[in-house]
Order: C-alpha cells, then structure tokens, then sequence
C-alpha cells in the first residue's frame, strides 16, 4: 500500500517536472501549492511530515485502522437476530424506526440496510421507468382530493378481506381513510361524511371510473328533460355538496393515492400484525391512533399556506344527500314504486295523483317520501299476485281414418258401358 502511494507521489513529481522544468530546483511553498492546488498551510504540513518521516509521511494516519466510531459485532448481530426474527419483511426504513421504537436501538437507515443486505434480508428493487407525464402538485391544501378503495389483505388472514377507502390531499399528501368490507355507494358516503366532518369540503374530487362514482347508462326520459346526464348517487350526492368530480382515466393519472395504497400495505400490515388486529372494528381504532403519525412522517408542506377546504353550510343537511334518493310517480291507485318495493299513501288525495314525489332511503334501513317538503304518511304493501293454476288438457289422440272401401253400386265397381246395349 505504501509502495503504491510512493510511486503515485513520484508520478505526479514526474508530471509536474514535465509541466514545470523547474520543479528541479527548489521551489517556494506558495508555488507547491498552486500546482497540488492545495493551501500553503497544508503543504508546509506536508512537508513537516516528509521531513519527520520521509515519503512515508504523505500517507493518512487513519489508514488501514478500524474507525473509532465502528459498531461493534456484538451490536450487528443483535441487530440482525431482531430483524430476522420479528421484521424479516420489513424494508431498511420501516425496521430503522421499529428497532428504535420498540428495541430502543439507536441506528442510522444506511446501516441496517447493509446489516439486511449481508444476512439475505433486503433485496435492491429497480424502479420500472417511467411512461406517464408528471403532473404537478396543487398549490393549496383542500384544492383537490384523491379518493379510491384498496382492496387488499389487510389482516393477512386473520380477519376478513377488507377494503381501505382513502383519501389524499393532492397538496400535502395528507391520508384520511377507513375499513369497510366492500367498495359500494354505503361505504364511498360513509367515508366521504368522516371525512367532510373532520376537514371540511374540498374543491374537488379525483377519482376513478368504478361503477359507484360514473354510471354508463343512458339519461333517462325525465332526465332528458331537464336536461341533465345520467347521475350515479354518488355524483348527485357530490353536485349538492358544491364539490367537483374528475374522474381518472388510468390508475397512474392518480398515482399519489396509489403510492399511499403501496406504503400503507407495507408498513400498515405489518403494525396491524404486531398489534393483533383481527376485525373491521379493531382495524378503524387502529386506524384511528395509527394515522397520525403516518401524516407526521409523510406529509410535506403546501406550496401556498392557505387552506381551501370549506366549512360545511349550517344549511345543508348531510342525512338528506348521504341516501339513496330518487323521484317517483304517484299512480292513480295512489301507489309508489320504488326498487323493487310499492308503497301506498295511507292518507291519499286527489291532489297527489301523477305527482312528482322524492324517496329517500337511509343505510340502516329508513325511508321517507317527501312532497313539496313535507313527508307523506304511507305503508309498505304485496302486491306479488298467486300465480293462477296450471290447467290440464287432455291430449287427443290423432286416429287415423279408416280406409274407404265403395259400395257394389258405385260408378267405380260398373262395368264398362257399349253403345247400343242397354
């Protein structure tokens, strides 16, 4: 190592006499300097080494010594036994904070990425290029919101498959969401109200073009009059609110919210793992204590301060637009249809027959039928007629006719007739 280091040295001495003949004779310090391109106070260093020591003093003192600030081996292989026992699929970052939350073992990321790499724990992952545009963030919080459900194998089998609704503040990446056992219209509201309840009205929402959110059916008559498109519950429910759908037409359009859906069924599992998480009910309270020190650790300040949530109006009620609303016809029997369900009023009027009236029916099962803003007194009837009996024919039997024989006197069975006899 030192012979390398000598003939290096004597290579640049070589150089520099190329460049500089007079590298021959002595030289000032200051001139040493300019050419190693170094300060003339660590070159009279230098040369008090040279002079104590020879070239052998041009060599670091550190070198080829442990650093003092090495771990011990100790140290690593308790390291590595709580990692490989507790946190063997855990990625360097989520185990560094796990083994100082838990273990109160004080490590950098760095090196427990090396402890995992040595023992076969961690693996390099690629990233695929890229093909979509980069889109850039919105300036102010509330300004716009990524909502989707993920389904996915939230309590690894202990529990039922449940799907997280989330929501993402384009601006922050700020997470708010909820467990449910399925991605409908009952969930997407619930969620939609916690969250309205908690931050405000956002300006719009980015979503995509699951059934629930975008219907593909044709306006109807009514709806053709009055000029509007076909509306999903959600959107109706959406356009009362004030607040603006976009609906996404990729997953990579709305890639925030899906990057969320990636760390949270990294890291979320695993600490849902290790409190014994086994319901729905247990996973919300997890949820609930667990989210914010996720947005503590992920969220990132806006690039404008204000926030563009909006208060809810003390004139909106949120039962009447978290339902499943529609408009029906009052027949002239004074009957109301509605799914696959009739009602009829119980105190009827002329007055309401072929009226417009409005149907609301909540989640846990309520229902009111409103005219004119005043809910109508009705009652739930059968109208499911008996199927009437099967009559039994009787088959006739197709006989066949009997053959035709002549009598002796028809014209058939006379002889032939001659002219002249008779």
């Amino acid at each position: 190592m030192d012979e390398d280091i000598i003939t290096m040295t004597r290579q640049e001495l070589e150089r520099y006499q190329v460049i500089e003949p007079s590298l021959k004779r002595e030289i000032s310090q200051a001139k040493a300097g300019e050419l190693l391109e170094l300060s003339e106070r660590h070159i009279r260093r230098l040369v008090k080494r040279v002079r104590m020591k020879g070239i052998r003093g041009l060599v670091h003192g550190n070198r080829g010594r442990p650093s003092p600030r090495k771990m011990s081996v100790e140290l690593e292989e308790r390291i590595a036994s709580i990692i490989g026992q507790r946190y063997p699929d855990f990625t360097p970052l989520h185990a560094t904070e796990k083994l100082w939350e838990r273990h109160k073992v004080r490590v950098i990321r760095e090196k427990v990425r090396r402890i995992m790499v040595a023992q076969g724990l961690w693996k390099r992952r690629r990233r695929r290029k890229e093909d979509h545009v980069w889109r850039e963030r919105k300036p102010y919080s509330g300004e716009m919101v990524q909502m989707d459900g993920s389904h996915h194998a939230w309590l690894e089998g202990r529990g039922p498959r449940l799907v997280l609704m989330g929501y993402v503040d384009d601006a922050t990446d700020r997470f708010f969401g909820r467990f449910y056992d399925h991605e409908g219209i009952e969930p997407a509201m619930d969620s939609l109200r916690r969250y309205l309840e908690r931050y405000g009205l956002p300006q719009a929402l980015y979503l995509d073009k699951h059934s629930t959110y975008k219907t593909t059916r044709q306006p109807a008559t009514d709806e053709l009059l009055r000029d509007e498109q076909a509306q999903t519950q959600f959107e109706r429910a959406a356009e009362e609110l004030g607040i603006k759908l976009i609906h996404a037409n990729s997953p990579q359009a709305k890639g925030r919210i899906e990057r969320a859906f990636g760390t949270l069924q990294d890291r979320l599992v695993k600490e849902m793992r290790l409190a014994g998480v086994a319901t729905c009910a247990e996973a919300n309270r997890f949820l609930d204590r667990y989210l914010p020190t996720h947005n503590r650790r992920f969220m990132m300040a806006p690039l404008r301060p204000q926030d563009l949530h909006r208060p809810v109006p003390k004139s909106l009620n949120l039962d009447d637009i978290f339902c499943l609303q529609g408009i029906r016809t009052v027949n002239n029997g004074y009957l109301i249809k509605w799914t696959s369900r009739t009602f009829v009023l119980s105190r009827p009027s002329l007055t309401l027959r072929r009226q417009k009236v409005v149907v609301r029916e909540w989640f846990d099962g309520r229902l009111s039928i409103r005219f004119k803003g005043k809910d109508l007194e009705y009652k739930e009837v059968d109208t499911v007629r008996p199927k009437p009996a099967v009559r039994v024919f009787a088959m006739k039997v197709r006989r066949k006719p009997p053959k035709y024989i002549p009598p002796p006197t028809h014209p058939w069975k006379r002889g032939p007739v001659v002219q002249g006899l008779r």
